[in-house]
């Protein structure tokens, strides 16, 4: 079904309650129920962004306007902490799945089911390129570590897990890497933290093990706001992001043999 046949069709119900107050969370799953009642509704939340309520059913997440009317599949994020609210909702309720492919998934999946026809609607998500170009790219937000005849660009999170898995590997490996915090957990403050260190490779293992960043004088940090600005305009909505010297792709934790084995096949 279309989405805008999905819309309509969940549209048979004008309010939820005569009342002028706001609905509730309770009345607004009632008409989840009402409208969608193919679908299994886990949770609803109306009090993380003025006039949306989030949805969880089963390992999908949408948002409803506040009368359960309009149905939104996407992704929602709060430009002044930076977070990426879905990705970080789509990470606790799908811990062993890494952010990009759960956000993706989640997006791509069906919608839920509507009650006349019972169909969904997929909503298309630009695929990540294949190889990304690094070159104009500046240092400013970079971060430097590891030494070795092999340069892999890693795009990260201090708050992901699977980061912190492949910083872990990547610390046994010969190899030289530039890392390139992006924001998509909500950990720009650790970022610029970690940017401004006197010793930059000690602060991305202590922000990695959640441990005090030893405090560094201010700095520019703007590097970041390029990194966060290229990983957006290029579709790395998740992390960790992995780049090869020659613009190969990769996306998640791999094990060092596997990166090992992926990293010879760089160009020299």
């Amino acid at each position: 079904m279309a989405q805008g046949s999905l819309l309509a069709a969940l549209g048979g119900i004008a309010m939820l309650t005569g009342s002028a107050a706001a609905p509730t969370a309770t009345q607004v799953e009632a008409a989840l129920k009402e409208r969608l009642p193919k679908t299994k509704v886990s949770s609803v939340d109306c009090s993380k962004v003025d006039g949306l309520c989030e949805v969880v059913a089963g390992q999908n997440l949408f948002y409803v306007d506040r009368s359960a009317r309009f149905l939104v599949i996407g992704r929602v994020y709060d430009m002044q902490t930076r977070q990426d609210l879905t990705a970080a909702r789509l990470l606790a309720l799908n811990p062993d799945m890494l952010v990009g492919t759960a956000a993706r998934a989640n997006a791509a999946a069906e919608a839920p089911e509507a009650p006349a026809a019972g169909g969904g609607t997929r909503v298309a998500q630009p695929a990540l390129a294949q190889r990304l170009d690094l070159s104009r790219l500046s240092d400013k937000g970079a971060i430097t570590w590891g030494s070795g005849p092999q340069t892999v660009t890693v795009f990260s999170d201090f708050h992901c897990g699977y980061c912190r898995a492949l910083s872990q590997a990547l610390e046994t490996m010969n190899v030289k890497v530039i890392e390139r915090p992006i924001s998509v957990l909500g950990s720009r403050e650790i970022a610029d933290q970690v940017l401004c260190a006197r010793d930059r490779h000690a602060a991305v293992r202590a922000a990695y093990a959640q441990d005090p960043i030893r405090p560094g004088p201010k700095c520019d940090t703007s590097g970041l706001d390029e990194n966060e600005a290229f990983a957006r305009a290029h579709g790395l909505n998740g992390t960790p992001v992995i780049v090869r010297s020659d613009g190969a792709v990769i996306e998640g934790f791999k094990p060092k043999a596997v990166l090992a084995q992926w990293l010879k096949g760089a160009k020299s």
